[in-house]
């Protein structure tokens, strides 16, 4: 790490709810110091009188101030100014979540790309246990979308492709994530026993987008913190959190859930790279260390080609000369070849291969 951004850490109030305007704790940042952010705004849902259900109770809908906004445009300058801050704050390689409904989702991506974000998914969260539609007059609502986006289309931002197949049996996560909303214990409740907050997030979401695109001691801001979720996930991830939230009975039931959250031991944070993120090790370096000599014969996986061994690290085999890749490609008239996975070297009679070798050489590069 760097000097400049140690100092820019230090100026950062990591593991900390401000209690202020998110626009304006956002401005009072240090520029470009925020690796995630994970924004829930308010999703302007117009409602218009009370909801109930067929037995006639009312349901507990979204009706805080909060969530009120005269008119279209003022949601639209609101949505404007608060993604301005939060694109200020990002590090050049950071990323944004932000999740809405039907009611403001489509304002708010657009307003994404008018600021030079670069959407790189939307992902549909699909309810496992849906709020049914009470009135019987549309479709029941049954899912939620997220947007991810870079800072700008040249961000080399964090994807923990592999960590992500791993939750999902491995299987490529796909863009539609089928999870429940947030009921029973997870659900927090105020002093009279009612919903602390009414749109509170399950964690196993905020789990997933950490873990995705996120590294251990990386900071996570959430503007829009409410009972503490994205903080909460993050401190059991081993990542740093700002959270900012006005409203001082979510601030008290946050701070006290937090609390309570012990991070996950160093060797449980550990997630499966993706082979691209680990060293690279030229195949002539196993030549060089002795591990493999000139002269030494490789086969393929498959039994059917051997190549030699030269000393610059390269192979010849049936007038055939290259790099490992390039030999196993013409060999099995393939256009490419990855010969890490192709080549082996005997030992005892036995066919090992060779990548069992630079796995080796990596290991003491950690």
């Amino acid at each position: 790490m760097g000097k400049m951004t140690t100092v820019v850490r230090e100026a950062l109030p990591l593991n900390t709810i401000m209690e202020t305007d998110c626009i304006e704790a956002m401005n009072s940042l240090p520029a470009n110091s925020i690796d995630l952010i994970f924004a829930d705004p308010p999703y302007n849902l117009q409602l218009r009188g009370d909801l109930h259900r067929p037995d006639s109770s009312k349901v507990d809908a979204v009706d805080n101030d909060w969530d009120k906004f005269s008119s279209f445009s003022l949601y639209d300058t609101f949505t404007k100014n608060w993604l301005s801050a939060a694109r200020r704050t990002l590090k050049p390689n950071g990323a944004i979540w932000v999740v809405g409904s039907y009611h403001n989702i489509f304002r708010v991506g657009s307003e994404i790309q008018n600021q030079g974000f670069w959407i790189l998914n939307d992902v549909v969260w699909r309810k496992s246990n849906p709020m049914p539609n009470f009135r019987g007059m549309r479709l029941t609502n049954a899912h939620e979308t997220l947007i991810w986006a870079s800072k700008s289309e040249e961000s080399k931002y964090t994807f923990n492709y592999d960590a992500l197949k791993s939750l999902n049996d491995g299987i490529q996560m796909r863009s539609d994530w089928v999870l429940p909303i947030c009921t029973g214990h997870e659900r927090l409740k105020d002093e009279k026993g009612d919903k602390a907050h009414p749109t509170q997030k399950p964690e196993s979401l905020l789990h997933r987008i950490i873990v995705a695109t996120t590294k251990p001691n990386d900071v996570v801001l959430d503007p829009f913190f409410g009972t503490g979720t994205t903080g909460a996930v993050a401190k059991k991830l081993g990542r740093d959190f700002i959270g900012i939230e006005r409203e001082p009975a979510y601030i008290k039931v946050a701070k006290e859930r937090i609390k309570n959250i012990r991070k996950f031991d160093r060797s449980s944070l550990e997630v499966t790279l993706s082979k691209r993120s680990e060293p690279r090790v030229p195949f002539g370096q196993l030549v060089e260390r002795g591990m493999l000599n000139p002269g030494e014969d490789l086969w393929s996986l498959n039994g059917r080609h051997k190549a030699k061994i030269r000393v610059d690290g390269t192979l010849i085999g049936n007038d055939i000369k290259g790099s490992i890749h390039q030999v196993g490609a013409a060999m099995e008239g393939a256009p490419s070849c990855n010969g890490w996975s192709y080549w082996c070297y005997k030992r005892d009679g036995k066919r090992i291969p060779i990548d069992i070798l630079r796995q080796q050489i990596r290991s003491e590069m950690v």
